[in-house]
């Protein structure tokens, strides 16, 4: 028979918590046998590499949600990489628009910054907040 183990054993060898396997575990990316007789759930060594392929995909910014529905379509005999490559190519804009965004949220703060360098620091009137904030006028505002 070949090697089993139970969740606390699978997350020492995996070198993670026992909480994540049963969190993967819970939402269907584990899928441990029971042994016969008991509640215990017990993982075999092709869990250890369907998590290792778990935190490969994460650690490419692949979703829970988007590396279940790899493992589905594998499971049901289909490929999964076009959808893999239909993923990461939508990841790739999706950050290169966030970092555009980061670089210009950090060209706004560092010109606020060099602006209010020589600004007193000022009190609350009743009329104003905070006047440094409030000395800025082009700076644009994103309502959320």
């Amino acid at each position: 028979m070949a090697e089993v183990m139970t969740v606390n054993q699978f997350a020492k060898r995996a070198g993670v918590t026992p909480h994540v396997i049963r969190y993967y575990t819970r939402i269907g990316l584990l899928k441990p046998c029971r042994q016969s007789g008991s509640d215990y759930k017990l993982f075999a060594a092709a869990d250890v590499k369907r998590l290792h392929f778990i935190h490969q995909a994460k650690a490419l910014g692949f979703t829970l949600a988007e590396i279940a529905e790899i493992f589905h379509e594998s499971s049901h005999g289909k490929s999964p990489c076009p959808r893999v490559r239909e993923i990461i190519r939508r990841r790739i804009d999706e950050n290169r628009c966030a970092l555009a965004e980061l670089r210009a949220l950090q060209h706004r703060i560092e010109r606020a910054a060099a602006q209010w360098e020589e600004m007193p620091d000022g009190i609350p009137d009743g009329d104003t907040v905070c006047h440094l904030i409030e000395s800025l006028k082009d700076v644009e505002v994103r309502k959320r």
